[in-house]
């Protein structure tokens, strides 16, 4: 065997590790990920309905589960599900077709203007959380995730959650993705913050990256495969392929269907939450501890 061939295979064998060890996919191989359920658009529209123009940067609150789609039609593609009772920026002060042109999560799209009021900016009492125990203080903690930027083989977020200057970016293809900042994470690294994997994992804050899919896709001490069908909040969905996989943390939905979930999605994504489907390869995965 020639020297340079030998060190092919030394640069095979080292990028190949590289992926094993963080293990969420490469950006855009995350199986049937496109597969969106869309929103119900026949539901009742509602008496605080926006119409007309709208100063851009008004933010606007969702009265159901709303399509963002990538233009003013229901003919155009879905680009994620606006969960009800969520926050939009509204981008554009002219609607189209009574579509208007609104920010979620980092997503810009277009949505069906009535099923939007406006959001009420008054001073108001912080409402108690509903819920309470380790599955609501994971769900918290997956929150504060939702606007950092993809950090690949990383996992650290603030509680307090992103702002413009500590969010991050991220630009490129990982593995090979370049990162500026100090916040943000890939998925297994959201994964093992969320769920405070291992024990000494508890702050957000802290930069830890513990874990990959290729560990979470096996049973072990901390976690173990439990039915989707019985799926719970704060549980996780996982698959891990030849090295290359994805994790994400459920929220609600239909575990074999549309559900509501927190990730670390990608490069150009970010973390994000919003609705999602999952195919076959994923199975789903419950902290031990809870």
């Amino acid at each position: 065997m020639s020297s340079s061939f030998r060190s092919i295979l030394a640069i095979t064998a080292s990028a190949l590790l590289a992926i094993a060890a963080t293990g969420c996919a490469p950006q855009g191989t995350d199986p049937d990920s496109e597969s969106l359920v869309g929103a119900d658009e026949t539901v009742e529209t509602n008496d605080d309905a926006i119409t007309g123009s709208i100063a851009a940067g008004t933010q606007l609150v969702s009265t159901t589960n709303v399509n963002l789609r990538s233009g003013p039609s229901t003919s155009k593609s879905i680009l994620h599900v606006v969960p009800e009772g969520s926050a939009v920026t509204v981008e554009s002060s002219t609607p189209s077709n009574g579509f208007y042109k609104v920010k979620h999560n980092g997503t810009v799209g277009w949505s069906y203007g009535q099923y939007y009021k406006i959001k009420d900016t008054s001073p108001s009492t912080p409402s108690t959380p509903s819920g309470s125990g380790p599955r609501a203080d994971a769900i918290s903690r997956a929150k504060s995730s939702v606007g950092f930027s993809y950090y690949w083989g990383h996992g650290r977020f603030l509680d307090t959650g992103p702002t413009a200057s500590n969010k991050g970016s991220c630009s490129g293809s990982c593995p090979s993705c370049t990162h500026s900042g100090s916040y943000g994470g890939d998925c297994s690294g959201l994964a093992a913050k969320v769920w405070q994997v291992p024990s000494t994992n508890t702050s957000l804050s802290d930069d830890e990256h513990p874990y990959s899919t290729v560990d979470f896709n096996k049973d072990n001490s901390k976690w173990s495969t439990v039915s989707r069908a019985n799926v719970q909040q704060a549980d996780a969905m996982v698959y891990n392929s030849n090295g290359a996989g994805h994790i994400f943390i459920y929220d609600k939905g239909d575990g074999w269907g549309s559900m509501y979930a927190y990730e670390c999605k990608g490069c150009a994504a970010g973390c994000v939450a919003g609705y999602r489907t999952a195919g076959s390869a994923y199975h789903a995965i419950r902290n031990a501890g809870w």
